[in-house]
């Protein structure tokens, strides 16, 4: 049976890069820091569809106009709405915001004309998708490489982009689950913060905490909140942080200003004495961790 809207999306493992001896056998893309998205052409018309299945056609007028740049009568590409900043880095900031136009960047190809391609191989789908989709104002299909995925990853690290994708040569596309043939390889930043409060658990962690809230050092010593940290733990740390915290409860809010609303439900604050070691992606414009794990105490 063929595909029809709604499709939700082939997912990606994270993971390493495949070790030196397979490299051959993967194909390698930037990982572009935007919203999932399947465009639907059919005819003159497109529709589109966020990962979560939402059809978001609307609020991107920018993209009317594609379907008349894909070389087919109908069509379900796959790819990711983009927000290039000034220095050409993807901004998921601005892109959330959407002051400035997206950008369509096509990475898959379901089906074309009617026919199913999730079945064919990965290579064979990028053709595909490259004689498919004509370059425009707002798409494009970026290039890809096979094989010397550790340059490339090199390279979008001096770049300060997100990472790469690995995708394994011969792979078909699986509607819907997460693949070990697709990997997303992540540069991640490790920074060092102060516990200055957590949030009451949920569930399984009822009994302990649901993230740390975090600071860090501004400039006139205070303190400055930096957002939520809330994986990364086993059950041991949240046992050990969850009576080390509630032993340093406090009224008192350490930091200088009352963090966003959203941070203080079920909020308690504790006295800013503990440092913790953290990975995230990035901070974002208003100072806050982004996509933060947990990695010790220091």
């Amino acid at each position: 049976m063929a595909l029809r809207f709604p499709v939700e999306p082939m997912k990606a493992a994270l993971g390493a890069l495949p070790p030196a001896s397979q490299d051959h056998q993967w194909a390698y893309e930037i990982k572009w820091d935007g919203y999932r998205t399947l465009a639907y052409v059919d005819g003159a018309a497109v529709r589109l569809q966020s990962s979560s299945g939402l059809d978001v056609t609307g609020k991107y007028p920018e993209l009317d106009g594609f379907a008349a740049a894909v070389n087919a009568s109908s069509a379900i590409i796959d790819g990711e709405l983009v927000v290039l900043d000034s220095d050409g880095r993807p901004s998921f900031e601005m892109l959330q915001r959407h002051e400035t136009q997206v950008a369509f960047y096509a990475f898959d190809v379901l089906q074309i004309g009617g026919s199913d391609t999730i079945a064919l191989p990965y290579e064979q789908r990028r053709a595909l998708l490259s004689s498919l989709v004509e370059v425009g104002s707002h798409w494009m299909v970026p290039a890809h490489r096979v094989g010397d995925g550790a340059a490339l990853f090199a390279a979008t690290a001096e770049r300060g982009l997100e990472g790469v994708m690995a995708k394994r040569l011969g792979s078909p596309y699986v509607v819907g689950r997460r693949s070990p043939h697709w990997r997303k390889v992540k540069h991640r930043l490790q920074v060092e913060v102060v516990i200055g409060g957590f949030n009451q658990g949920t569930g399984s962690r009822s009994s302990t905490f649901g993230a740390l809230l975090v600071g860090v050092p501004a400039v006139d010593g205070s303190l400055q909140f930096a957002g939520g940290v809330g994986t990364g733990f086993d059950q041991a740390q949240l046992q050990s942080l969850a009576t080390t915290l509630r032993a340093l409860a406090t009224p008192t809010c350490p930091f200088n200003a009352t963090p966003p609303r959203s941070y203080l439900t079920g909020a308690t604050w504790v006295r800013p004495a503990l440092r913790a070691l953290v990975e995230i992606a990035e901070f974002t414009n208003d100072g806050h961790v982004r996509h933060a794990s947990f990695i010790r105490l220091l």
